[in-house]
């Protein structure tokens, strides 16, 4: 393993033990280490050899965070990256080489580094509540966590909902060209929504926790579709209308048909992929409760109105 930095050069009397970041080239990953640099926590980003110098490295690095170059593939080396630390924060994103292998290498490492707590990469709506087979992504987390709950360590799992950006673009619920809100079944449903920044923010004072539950259970806003219909007409200033395309039942067909249709894909978030998160929260089954927005009171959560009118400008 080439370290920037080695864990043996520190002084453990004199600095406070680190945060270990897996994941930190992406998007959620970049954004919880700079929540947890703007803590004021000692932050070790590990990333794979030759990442270095990416911007989001990079902008890590100058705010302060320690990064160290680690073979994914070796848990001695991950081990050796882990030594210290107070907590291991996963944010990595893919299929089950990395949600399930290379999570369990992190484990591994975890443990065998004596680290007393595990963040996994979760960040979604409550997978537990969901029955297997109706979501493949989520089914990953769920046997990741079936191993993680058996590992002699402290985890906590962040779930989030929807993120909220999404809605501007990549979830086709609001649709801003024909003004109308998509939806399936009922438009009283609530559905959970935080932003990228929200969950990074709340992670990040997770991660500095060491008295946070197995799940902890954050929205930025519980919004209806009804809920989005009036943030959309707020945030464009133009009235949007609702467009019911049938019961929850349709989208579940056109997803077996969507899935008929595309070879077996290793796209992390293929069409259909999408359509079952959907799906997932028009059930209503995944609903968030109870809440613990409150449990760090310095956070802002960011409102879905807030989000759709950067969209609308």
């Amino acid at each position: 393993m080439a370290e920037l930095t080695t864990a043996k050069q520190r002084n453990p009397t004199t600095e406070r033990a680190p945060i270990v970041l897996a994941g930190a080239t992406g998007d959620l990953g970049h954004r919880i280490g700079l929540a947890l640099l703007a803590r004021g926590a000692v932050v070790r980003a590990l990333v794979r050899p030759g990442s270095a110098h990416k911007p989001e490295v990079a902008t890590l690095r100058e705010q302060g965070a320690e990064l160290v170059e680690v073979d994914f593939n070796s848990v001695m080396a991950l081990t050796q990256a882990c030594a210290g630390a107070a907590c291991v924060v996963s944010a990595l994103s893919g299929l089950r080489e990395v949600i399930v292998d290379l999570q369990k290498r992190l484990l591994d490492a975890a443990v065998a580094a004596g680290v007393p707590r595990f963040i996994p990469s979760d960040y979604c709506i409550d997978y537990t509540k969901l029955p297997m087979g109706s979501n493949r992504n989520l089914d990953l987390r769920r046997e990741f966590n079936q191993r993680l709950d058996q590992a002699p360590i402290q985890a906590t799992s962040v779930l989030n909902g929807m993120f909220t950006d999404l809605l501007t673009g990549q979830a086709p619920v609001v649709l801003f060209k024909i003004k109308r809100v998509m939806y399936y079944g009922d438009a009283d449903q609530p559905l959970d929504f935080t932003t990228t920044a929200n969950t990074a923010e709340f992670t990040a004072a997770a991660a500095l926790d060491p008295t946070t539950p197995r799940y902890l259970r954050v929205a930025g806003e519980v919004a209806t579709v009804r809920g989005l219909q009036k943030a959309a007409s707020q945030a464009t200033g133009e009235p949007f209308k609702l467009l019911r395309m049938g019961g929850v039942w349709v989208l579940g067909a056109l997803i077996k048909v969507t899935k008929a249709l595309m070879p077996a894909s290793d796209d992390v978030f293929p069409p259909w992929q999408g359509m079952q998160y959907m799906h997932n929260m028009f059930t209503g089954r995944p609903k968030l409760q109870p809440l613990d927005n409150a449990r760090y009171p310095d956070i802002r959560w960011t409102p879905v109105r807030e989000v759709l009118a950067t969209r609308a400008g």
